[in-house]
């Protein structure tokens, strides 16, 4: 029996194709996408396994999203690359975010990383960001405005919100916006009205639906009814929200689902061809076609996939 709601979607959904981006290497794993300059743009930790030490982040470029080249490919000598995050900057440039885990921990085990580029080839130097041992999940623009989910690495588990500055850096906008369980990686994304919302995983238990009415210091939880991983997000036109998350029950999967912003409960529309080690989704949307990335081990060894869905309205078809 399924943990999560079957009602039926708002949207009528056609998966159009999948394919696989990227098989080269022996884990492939954590992706994320946006669209820059007429291009779609990929990241995803390259390394031997799950959990190794030697993890670069590998940036791909598509006209189309099915062929895809590589145009860069970062790594730290003296760290561990994992959760890239694209994202473009209101002035136009691509930015990159993502967490460093380090060799030598006695110091800090994390820092939070940000790398901008104006082609996607060459990358500035990475700036730290954010605090020590907080790992900066995602970044989310609200017109000229950055935000960005952490969650503390370590005993006191909890997620905050942060808020870049002008000078770039990222401050505490409100310092402990969740604080039960394991609550950690986390979708951030903002409505029509400024209202923010935040898709929380919270291991091993059901995640967690949020929102908050600006400047974001008070938030109000909802159970979505059922355990997820990776969790990324969007708004469709008629302001549903769509996530892909990993989902736990009956085959492990990576699934696109829709969640009630008044209730919280997700409903899973479409499962995507994965299993296993699988998940860790980026998402586009342009008009009514919805390009998402992801990672799976169905076909053997952890590989890079992407697939295009066609997404309506039912007021559109009916």
């Amino acid at each position: 029996m399924s943990s999560h709601t079957t009602e039926p979607s708002r949207t009528a959904i056609e998966l159009i194709w999948v394919q696989r981006a990227w098989k080269a290497g022996k884990h492939n794993a954590f992706t994320d996408l946006c669209y820059f300059s007429q291009r779609y743009y990929l990241v995803f930790r390259q390394a031997s396994t799950h959990h190794s030490k030697d993890g670069v982040l590998r940036i791909m470029s598509s006209v189309q999203g099915k062929k895809w080249r590589t145009v860069a490919v970062l790594h730290n000598p003296d760290a561990d690359l994992r959760d890239g995050k694209l994202s473009v900057t209101p002035d136009g440039k691509l930015q990159l975010l993502a967490a460093a885990a380090f060799h030598d921990k006695t110091k800090q085990a994390y820092q939070s990383y940000l790398w901008s580029s104006t082609d996607g080839k060459t990358w500035s130097a990475p700036q730290a960001v954010g605090e020590t041992d907080y790992w900066l999940w995602r970044l989310s623009w609200l017109r000229d405005q950055a935000y960005a989910i952490a969650y503390k690495c370590g005993a006191d588990r909890h997620i905050r919100l942060y808020q870049q500055e002008d000078a770039g850096q990222f401050d505490v906008a409100a310092p402990r916006i969740y604080s039960e369980g394991y609550a950690n990686e986390a979708a951030l994304l903002f409505d029509h009205k400024d209202r923010a919302w935040c898709l929380l995983r919270k291991d091993p238990d059901h995640g967690q639906l949020g929102y908050a009415h600006a400047p974001y210091h008070h938030w109000n939880w909802l159970d979505i009814g059922c355990r997820i991983g990776g969790p990324q997000a969007i708004f469709t036109p008629s302001g549903q929200l769509l996530a892909v998350v990993r989902l736990y029950d009956q085959k492990v999967r990576t699934s696109l689902v829709s969640l009630d912003q008044h209730s919280g409960k997700l409903t899973e529309i479409l499962a995507l061809p994965s299993g296993g080690d699988c998940s860790y989704a980026g998402m586009v949307l342009q008009q009514n076609s919805l390009l998402i990335s992801y990672y799976s081990s169905h076909q053997g060894r952890c590989s890079i996939y992407t697939a295009l869905v066609q997404i309506k309205d039912k007021t559109e078809t009916s």
